[in-house]
């Protein structure tokens, strides 16, 4: 240190050094004014000493083992936010230790689920996607992919509001919870009580009756956007054909089994005689080809209905397709016909009624699908066209179809939604040893209600579960030991023009564990929105919450 001082001060105070003509000597002297003395050299070699010293002091400071900040990824959580260097834990998540941070603690979960999203995302070409989780009742990881509008270059975050489409269907079931919690809706009165505009129906000459009850699982015969009655029964013949001969073969390969694999000529020839009669009967019923949603007229309506009594003449008057309560049909316009029903059991227009429910919720982004008003961070909507270029979604009216589909949302709003539910559901478990909870929205016996599968009802997205009461659900159950073991849950999908949304909740499996230091919500909810139609969505939202579900796991 020494010498470096002392060769720097003698470099610089020599008239062919560095210093000399440049710098403030240098201009000093060619400005005419007296020469500087030698105390400046003094001067300069105290600062430059002070200088390195300082340095060399911080340098020995840190040569103590210390973790440095890892580089800030570009696609990482907003709610990320590092721990400051003082708080060292001194155990790894004791119970005297606080907790990590969300970021932290699903690290590898988040991570994990990203990569899988940027995969969907690239499969379907979708321009935007937007993911949030909820851990426990606290949203642990929310974040944008791609862009909300491509035309302007605006990218998705959480804030990104879009169409939620049929989970929709989930908020109305609340306000018809609440009204008949109140005692002013029966579930099984005729829906003729409530709406006598709607007209009393009869299906083959015989008069049944349509109920609120049946309307909410799909199984009032109303229809949906197909309005050919033929080729919705033949599909639901061959659809229940082909699930007749998948028991067969089924029952017949156990039988097989059971017999120790023996199989005579006899078995054989009636096993091909089968096969043979299904596969005519499957030839003579196998269904035209039939529209998918995307080309039905009606999900394209420009018109705009005032309210839901009104809207109800676009189907009113149609007959029923089947009889009610005797096969799953699902329905959005069974929906416009709930709407009207709240309507009148509430007193309150639908779209009020549901936004004090949206208020209770905390809900604040949650509101009806309209072109005219400004809505903060709305998303555009794209389609691929015959060309497979993208392209901005015709303009569509879904007044006729709020209750069904037709409300705006962000994945935090719909973790709260899906929060809410869980913690009603699972309250009534707590009460015991937690006298000071508060109650649920809705009560727990309500909740276990809206989540317990109907029979003769079907959940299209996922084959192992059965459609309840605006959710669908599939049960707990593990056939074999060390095999697959199939969780509980509840979720619904939701398809619009140029969307597509999930919302799953996977509640924690309380039966054997003790719960006195636990309070509810307990379990994983993810919200998924997107602003492309037909993009599945609910076995990539199930992946990503047991990915959660495996890190809380970890470290509880």
């Amino acid at each position: 240190m020494y010498r470096l001082l002392s060769a720097l001060t003698a470099r610089a105070a020599t008239p062919g050094g560095w210093a000399w003509g440049c710098g403030r000597r240098g201009a000093h002297q060619r400005a005419g004014l007296p020469p500087l003395g030698p105390g400046w050299v003094g001067g300069l070699g105290l600062g430059l000493g002070l200088a390195l010293g300082v340095k060399l002091a911080g340098g020995l400071r840190g040569a103590a083992p210390a973790q440095s900040p890892a580089a800030p990824d570009p696609e990482g959580s907003p709610q990320a936010e590092p721990l400051p260097t003082q708080e060292q834990p001194l155990a790894p998540w004791s119970a005297q230790t606080p907790m990590p941070p969300p970021s932290r603690r699903f690290a590898r979960a988040i991570d994990s689920s990203r990569d899988l999203l940027h995969r969907i995302k690239d499969e379907v070409g979708a321009p935007g996607i937007v993911v949030g989780v909820s851990v426990d009742g606290k949203e642990v990881w929310s974040e944008g992919l791609g862009y909300a509008d491509v035309e302007n270059r605006v990218p998705c975050k959480p804030e990104t509001v879009m169409r939620i489409a049929s989970i929709s269907k989930s908020l109305t079931m609340v306000a018809l919870a609440k009204l008949w919690e109140a005692g002013k809706l029966d579930l099984d009165m005729p829906v003729q009580h409530y709406v006598p505009e709607f007209p009393e129906k009869e299906y083959e000459g015989e008069k049944v009756s349509v109920t609120t009850r049946l309307l909410i699982s799909h199984l009032s015969g109303i229809r949906h956007y197909e309005k050919d009655m033929k080729k919705v029964k033949e599909e639901k013949a061959y659809k229940a054909l082909k699930m007749i001969k998948g028991t067969v073969e089924s029952d017949q390969e156990k039988e097989f089994k059971e017999k120790g694999g023996k199989c005579s000529e006899k078995n054989d020839f009636v096993k091909a005689k089968i096969e043979q009669d299904t596969d005519a009967k499957g030839r003579n019923l196998k269904p035209g080809k039939k529209k998918n949603d995307f080309e039905q007229g009606e999900l394209y309506l420009k018109e705009k209905f005032e309210n839901s009594i009104e809207s109800l003449r676009l189907f009113k008057n149609d007959p029923l397709f089947f009889k009610p309560g005797s096969q799953f049909l699902y329905s959005t316009f069974g929906y416009t016909l709930l709407a009207a029903i709240v309507e009148r059991a509430s007193g309150y227009k639908y779209l009020d009624y549901m936004q004090k429910i949206f208020h209770d919720l905390d809900m604040l982004t949650t509101l009806q699908e309209e072109n005219e008003p400004v809505i903060y961070n709305r998303a555009r909507f794209y389609v691929y066209n015959k060309k497979r270029r993208l392209v901005n979604t015709p303009y569509v009216d879904n007044s006729y179809k709020w209750a069904g589909g037709g409300f705006l949302s962000t994945v935090g709003d719909l973790l709260k939604f899906g929060n809410a539910m869980l913690y009603g559901y699972q309250v009534g478990l707590f009460k015991n040893s937690h006298e000071n909870l508060l109650p649920g929205y809705l009560k727990p016996e309500t909740m276990v209600m809206i989540w317990t599968p109907v029979p003769n009802t079907e959940m299209s997205w996922d084959k192992e579960g059965k459609y309840a009461m605006a959710w669908g659900v599939v049960e707990k159950k593990q056939t074999y030991g060390s095999c697959r073991k199939q969780r509980h849950y509840a979720s619904h999908t939701g398809g619009a023009v140029g969307a597509s949304s999930v919302l799953l909740v996977l509640p924690e499996e309380l039966d054997a564990e003790p719960i006195n230091n636990k309070v509810p919500p307990r379990g994983i909810v993810v919200s998924i929105i997107c602003n492309m139609q037909s993009v599945g969505l609910n076995s990539t939202a199930l992946k990503i919450a047991l990915e959660f579900d495996k890190d809380r796991a970890d470290v509880s």
